[in-house]
């Protein structure tokens, strides 16, 4: 069985240092494509909640 595909931002163009994203068994996996040995694997839901916190500025006071 051939493992799934890494996909990269459509906004990285032809760099190699993205964030590469791919689902495996109902879950969603992550890495930089600098350092694909690390991989951070989450489920949809956690991703959807990181991403809309982020989108609404929850985050910002890290900065």
């Amino acid at each position: 069985m051939r493992s799934p595909e890494w996909q990269k931002s459509s906004y990285s163009a032809a760099n190699n240092e993205c964030v590469e994203v791919r689902t495996v068994a109902g879950a969603i996996e992550l890495r930089e494509s600098d350092e694909g040995q690390t991989i951070l694997r989450t489920t949809p839901t956690a991703l959807a909640t990181l991403l809309h916190g982020l989108k609404a500025g929850e985050f910002d006071h890290h900065a």
